[in-house]
C-alpha cells in the first residue's frame, strides 16, 4: 500500500485511530476563530483527490459550522404555539455547503472548489474548504486548475456548482423519481404534473 492508502485508512474511524491527537486537535480548534487559513490540509489523501496542489494560488481554509438544525425569528402575535414553525426547522443546504459559503466570503477574490471533513464533537463540525485564486498565472497556466478562470465559474458555491451543492440540490439522481431537478427545483416550478 502507497501512503496516502494507510492515511485514508485512518480517516475511516478517526477518533479510534488519532486517539489523543483527535482530541487535542478539537480542542485546539474550538478557541479558534470559525473561518481560518492553514497552511497545508490536515488530510492530505482527501485534498488531493479532490485537487489540491502545493503551489502559488490554491488556499486551504477550514470553517466551524454549529451543528443542529436552525430556528426561525420568532412570530410575535397571531399563532398558537404549535403554529410558531420556527424550531426544528432545517436548512434546504448541507453543513458543508453553509461552510463553503461562509470561507468564500471571507475571500471574496477566491474561488471554491471542493470541500472535506476533518473533524467534529456534540456542538461543532470542521470542514476543510480548497480554494483558488482565478487571477492568479500560476492558476491560469494550470491544465488541470485553469478553467476556473472562466466567467461562468464566479461565485459558483452559491449557485450550488460544487460537489456539496449539487448534492443538495438532488442532481446526484438520475432517472425516474429525478425528473424535477433539472435544471433547478425553481426551474420546475408550475410545470405540469
Amino acid at each position: 500500500m502507497g501512503m496516502y492508502q494507510y492515511v485514508r485508512a485512518l480517516w475511516k474511524r478517526p477518533k479510534e485511530s488519532l486517539g489523543k491527537l483527535w482530541q487535542e486537535r478539537l480542542i485546539r480548534w474550538r478557541r479558534e476563530p470559525a473561518v481560518v487559513r492553514i497552511d497545508k490540509p490536515t488530510r492530505i489523501d482527501r485534498a488531493r483527490a479532490l485537487g489540491y496542489k502545493a503551489k502559488q494560488g490554491v488556499i486551504v481554509v477550514r470553517v466551524r459550522v454549529k451543528r443542529g438544525g436552525r430556528e426561525r425569528p420568532r412570530h410575535r402575535q397571531g399563532r398558537r404555539p404549535k403554529r410558531y414553525g420556527f424550531v426544528y426547522f432545517s436548512p434546504k443546504k448541507s453543513l458543508q455547503w453553509i461552510a463553503e459559503e461562509r470561507a468564500a466570503r471571507k475571500f471574496p477574490n477566491l474561488e471554491v472548489l471542493n470541500s472535506y471533513y476533518v473533524g467534529g464533537d456534540g456542538q461543532y463540525i470542521w470542514y476543510e474548504v480548497i480554494m483558488l485564486d482565478p487571477h492568479h498565472p500560476a492558476i491560469k497556466n494550470d491544465r488541470h486548475l485553469g478553467w476556473i478562470t472562466g466567467k461562468a465559474h464566479k461565485g459558483r458555491v452559491f449557485r450550488g456548482l460544487t460537489s456539496a451543492g449539487k448534492k443538495a440540490r438532488g442532481l446526484r439522481n438520475k432517472g425516474k423519481g429525478a425528473e424535477k431537478v433539472r435544471p433547478s427545483i425553481r426551474a420546475n416550478q408550475g410545470r405540469g404534473k
